[in-house]
């Protein structure tokens, strides 16, 4: 009943105030049919400028007062939710319809909205997550959009270590926790960041599991972390283990996972594990991995961690491995500090 299904239902509510001067408020403007009288936004560096043809106002009030906007669209992200919930009030106040999103205001947690519209004799719609497409596909679908962070943009002055890895269990856990105590053993202050699948064991200073968030959440909850850090216990190096990797074959559904812990960690160097005959993953290799990692993010793979736990004869696959990599290779359990110089070589060098 409140839920807004095609652009075809949103032509009935023009002309349109528009609040947020983002992605989402462009995008709305850009809708077929969607006719935009003028837009608001809190953020003073936006306010006077033009946007979408109009010019930005502070006061949704006085733009009422000077259009002939029969709805209010507010168009924010998640974490403005008190902004959110402060337009659509004075929007329905004033006689107006409210289009909102789910990102922005959910109206099944403000049901009070709806009560007040009611009494003002308005409406207020929700253009929602489409949860109902994915039930149709396959039966089941989440309550409600599991999405809940504020996006955040934050650029670490620590330098930071990735450790990715070419499959799942192929030694980035360990890597991480050994080169943060070979780091700790050369005198400096470390900061270690674990995504793993359990994340309940002792010694990082973060241990959550990754998977239970959305993949739109997880680079707000890495930069959240280092920030945190930062800001905490001034590290003069992180390391931050990621899951599963960018190019496993045989199980796709976490690699968009291993992207957005890579995205958020913005890391300024990186390391590849990989373990030879995986008795149950499929690795497509390390220069496939190093390549993606690169691809990705703009960082230098400097070395690689491999797990020789399935190898019988271990005899040369150091060397093996470097001259397939083209990068040192070193069996962390044995050389976390020279892996460690490599990598402290190379942000020596940048």
């Amino acid at each position: 009943m409140h839920v807004i299904s095609s652009v075809i239902e949103l032509q009935d509510f023009n002309p349109f105030i528009i609040i947020g001067c983002g992605g989402g408020g462009e995008k709305f403007s850009n809708f077929e049919g969607v006719e935009s009288v003028g837009f608001v936004d809190d953020d003073s560096k936006k306010q006077g400028k033009y946007f979408c043809g109009h010019k930005i106002s502070s006061n949704l009030t006085e733009l009422l007062e000077q259009t002939d906007a029969k709805t209010v669209a507010i168009m924010l992200p998640i974490g403005a939710e008190g902004s959110a919930l402060k337009y659509a009030v004075q929007a329905i106040d004033n006689g107006k319809n409210v289009i909102t999103s789910f990102r922005s205001l959910s109206l099944n947690e403000n049901p009070s909205l709806l009560k007040f519209a009611t009494q003002k004799n308005v409406l207020i719609k929700e253009i929602g997550p489409r949860l109902d497409n994915i039930k149709k596909i396959f039966g089941i679908a989440p309550e409600k959009c599991c999405e809940v962070l504020p996006k955040i943009s934050y650029k670490h002055k620590t330098p930071v270590v990735y450790v990715g890895g070419t499959s799942q269990e192929c030694g980035k856990r360990t890597t991480t926790r050994l080169l943060g105590q070979a780091a700790k053993e050369e005198g400096m202050t470390v900061g270690v960041i674990s995504t793993d699948e359990m994340g309940i064991e002792n010694g990082p200073d973060f241990n959550y599991r990754a998977g239970s968030l959305s993949v739109m959440d997880v680079p707000s909850a890495i930069m959240g972390s280092i920030k945190y850090l930062e800001e905490t216990k001034n590290p003069d190096i992180i390391f931050i283990e990621s899951q599963s990797s960018l190019t496993e074959i045989g199980n796709p559904h976490p690699r968009g996972l291993s992207a957005s812990i890579l995205i958020g960690a913005s890391p300024d160097v990186s390391i590849v594990c990989h373990r030879p005959n995986h008795p149950f993953r499929e690795p497509r290799g390390i220069v496939s991995e190093v390549k993606a990692i690169e691809a990705v993010e703009p960082t230098k793979v400097v070395g690689v961690s491999i797990n020789l736990l399935n190898i019988e004869n271990t005899t040369g696959q150091i060397e093996k491995y470097s001259k397939e990599s083209g990068l040192p290779v070193f069996d962390v359990k044995h050389d976390a500090k020279c892996l460690l110089n490599i990598i402290t070589e190379y942000l020596g060098e940048k």
